[in-house]
């Protein structure tokens, strides 16, 4: 090697000596940014910051066709008055436990589940939801699935395919830290309300929540919720085309999670699939128009009911780019005047006690 060789070799050595000293030293600084954070997260109370009223967060707000913004369908709902909170989720679709971990909602103040129907992307996440709130929590007890009839199939499932899984945890930890009397989940079935009434699941403390009927034809039973609270008001949709039970059930809430679908996105995929030769998603994306509420639907159900805010949840089709919005809430305007939004995951709303008022945060 000439001396010209031998001088390149050496500035490489050197350089390369200097890139491995910059990387151990981020590394060391990456090390206690971590440390920083992870002391702060542990000992933060991030209900307990919170403002007495009503509150819901969107640990989930897609359906079964990945989106990067949404997730399952999830929504987290605190009712907090002084240092009391109750914290149910509205569903539990894939990964909305870890959202709700990055939302800073801690998976072990879960009191319980209200589910709207029993199609897989409402109901898979609760394994892992279960599984982080007895081990987070130390429960002693499971977790409440609230339901309409056949949730206990439902729940009976899930406890099933985590039987083993109860064992191991309880074997690592220890009973004190992981008790066994706290493993998975709990049945709390109620009877499907017929149009015109609702079924009450609580009632206490000020704080109500009742089950009302919807339209999810071929999916029966399906319903929604409304939450009261400190003069405060929630109603979540569940899956449903648009609905005069739901509008009754509605009646001057403050803020209503719709479902909603595009048919103009929907059929776009429609013309795709066929284009692609792909019979079986062409008939799905046809099918799937006859059972959910356009945006204008949800819209004139908003406005018919007298709801002050409309946020759009369970968005269909996945909408890639924020330009779309435009697109899936056309025609939205001309049918509600109060104001709405197109929901992501993090998206959480306060509704501060005894007031008008709507406050927006992004928690991610």
């Amino acid at each position: 090697m000439g001396r010209l060789g031998k001088l390149l070799l050496g500035l490489l050595v050197i350089a390369g000596v200097a890139v491995g000293a910059l990387y151990a030293f981020q590394g060391r600084i990456a090390v206690a940014l971590m440390a920083g954070v992870v002391e702060r997260n542990m000992a933060a109370d991030p209900i307990g910051a919170l403002e007495d009223g009503l509150h819901v967060g969107l640990c989930g707000a897609g359906a079964p066709l990945p989106d990067p913004s949404r997730g399952g369908p999830c929504a987290v709902v605190i009712a907090k008055r002084g240092d009391a909170a109750r914290v149910f989720a509205v569903d539990a679709g894939s990964a909305g436990v870890r959202t709700m971990a990055q939302m800073q909602i801690p998976p072990g103040a879960i009191d319980g589940v209200l589910l709207t129907h029993f199609h897989s992307d409402h109901i898979d996440g609760l394994g892992e939801l279960a599984m982080q709130r007895w081990v987070n929590r130390m429960a002693t007890s499971p977790l409440p699935v609230h339901g309409p009839g056949g949730v206990e199939r439902v729940v009976n499932g899930f406890n099933e395919a985590y039987a083993q899984d109860f064992v191991y945890r309880t074997e690592h930890h220890g009973a004190d830290i992981v008790p066994p009397s706290g493993a998975g989940l709990v049945s709390a079935a109620f009877a499907t309300p017929v149009d015109g009434t609702d079924t009450i699941l609580i009632d206490e403390d000020g704080l109500r929540i009742s089950a009302f009927n919807v339209d999810h034809t071929p999916v029966a039973p399906a319903v929604g919720y409304r939450i009261d609270f400190e003069g405060r008001s929630l109603v979540v949709s569940g899956d449903t085309v648009k609905s005069a039970n739901l509008i009754r059930a509605a009646r001057g809430a403050d803020l209503m999670l719709h479902e909603a679908l595009s048919p103009t996105l929907v059929n776009m995929l429609t013309r795709a699939a066929r284009a692609a030769d792909l019979p079986n998603i062409e008939k799905i994306t046809q099918d799937i128009l006859d059972y959910h509420t356009y945006p204008v639907q949800a819209a004139e159900a908003a406005q018919e009911a007298g709801v002050a805010m409309l946020v759009f949840h369970h968005i269909v089709p996945a909408l890639p780019l924020s330009a779309l919005e435009g697109v899936f809430t056309e025609g939205v305007a001309d049918a509600y005047d109060g104001p709405t939004a197109v929901a992501a995951d993090g998206d959480f709303w306060s509704l501060p006690a005894d007031s008008d008022e709507i406050k927006y945060s992004d928690r991610m």
